[in-house]
């Protein structure tokens, strides 16, 4: 929001380093989030831009004072990677959450067992106790869609996510089982492409679609080998769009939930 004001009024990056009497590289890392933004420096920007209405002045103080804070994650920042702490601090502040997943089932609604199986999987070399944390900060992660204040998680996955043996016939039965019960809370919404639907509109894989409060943008976020990586405003809009054509394809809500308890009768 800095950097599309600063644009606006015209300024360059030296304009603006020099009304703040900093350097070049710290107004930089300012727009680019690498460097958080205090809140005299917040006030001087919007003073420099002309930002004179109330409730934008107000969004953009609130957002300076949401950078610095921190949550529970924090006590596992030296075993997790940066971008992952980065997506947390965005789930942990969502209202609605939608989510496309190839496979396996999405981490929110995942048992501690089907979990466990999946770090096992990825990580052979990691010791019991490691596996271990990793499965406590999956379970913990879930708390976001309990209480008065719970996300809503809309959840579009394809059949493969159920069909795949994560775990062997007990931890997968269990886990299908878990997700027949979270279809039935009013937050949570579940829905399959089966395979007979064709070819996916979506082939490069999973993505997530978070929603804040304002000011905050849209934010796509998705995960690869490398790492996470964000999208915001026009390129998180396509995305959303896309969204929209898998859940077109998907089973509705009901009809998922009776595809999803034919596969737990089946195994």
């Amino acid at each position: 929001m800095l950097k599309e004001l600063r644009e606006q009024n015209g300024l360059k990056l030296t304009d603006t380093a020099e009304y703040l009497q900093r350097s070049f590289s710290a107004i930089s890392k300012f727009e680019s989030g690498a460097l958080p933004v205090r809140e005299p420096e917040v006030l001087a920007l919007m003073d420099l831009y002309g930002v004179e209405g109330e409730q934008q002045r107000a969004s953009l103080l609130r957002l300076s004072k949401e950078i610095s804070r921190t949550g529970w994650w924090e006590k596992y920042s030296s075993e997790i990677a940066d971008w992952f702490i980065d997506y947390m601090w965005l789930e942990s502040r969502a209202d609605r959450i939608r989510t496309f997943d190839i496979t396996p089932v999405n981490g929110l609604v995942q048992t501690a067992a089907y979990a466990e199986a999946l770090f096992r999987a990825a990580n052979p070399h990691d010791s019991s106790a490691q596996i271990e944390r990793g499965v406590e900060l999956r379970m913990s992660r879930q708390a976001i869609l309990e209480g008065e204040n719970a996300v809503q998680l809309d959840i579009v996955m394809e059949e493969a996510a159920l069909q795949r043996m994560v775990g062997g016939r007990e931890v997968m039965k269990d886990q299908i089982r878990h997700l027949l019960a979270c279809s039935e809370r009013p937050n949570i919404g579940i829905r399959v492409v089966p395979f007979e639907a064709g070819a996916l509109v979506s082939p490069d894989g999973g993505f997530r679609l978070i929603d804040m409060e304002d000011p905050f943008p849209l934010i796509a976020y998705s995960v690869n080998p490398a790492g996470g990586f964000y999208l915001e405003s026009e390129e998180a809009g396509h995305l959303a769009a896309l969204y929209d054509r898998l859940q077109g394809m998907s089973l509705s809500p009901e009809d998922s939930v009776a595809f999803i308890a034919a596969l737990e009768r089946n195994l």
